[in-house]
């Protein structure tokens, strides 16, 4: 399967948003993509909007709590923001959601964000 990925920055935060099926196979794109706005300059947080993704595997649970680590060591937020219902249940049954932040929309992210 294949997956897009288009960041746009919001300001001080930078939105990343992959589309498609997050899997073994596509998940490091979005971990090299998150990685390459958390460094060198490190914004102010990162928005993660998957309302394109319609399949997320454990190893883009992986990546996502990765990168969540990442931004906070780096001085930084990471919120994940409009996932769909499916990928919405798998963060809840995993417990992602009590690990990562979870905006219903990505405006609502950008602004946790900047506060």
């Amino acid at each position: 399967m294949t997956s897009d990925i288009s960041i746009r920055r919001e300001d001080d935060v930078v939105v990343v948003t992959p589309a498609g099926e997050m899997d073994a196979v596509t998940s490091p794109a979005l971990a090299e993509a998150i990685d390459g706005v958390l460094l060198p300059d490190t914004p102010t947080g990162v928005v993660v909007d998957l309302s394109k993704v319609g399949f997320c595997d454990s190893r883009c649970i992986g990546v996502l709590v990765a990168a969540y680590r990442q931004a906070r060591d780096l001085g930084a937020g990471l919120m994940v923001a409009e996932p769909q219902r499916q990928v919405l249940r798998l963060f809840v049954i995993a417990g992602i959601d009590q690990v990562i932040p979870i905006a219903g929309t990505v405006g609502a992210a950008v602004e946790d964000l900047r506060d």
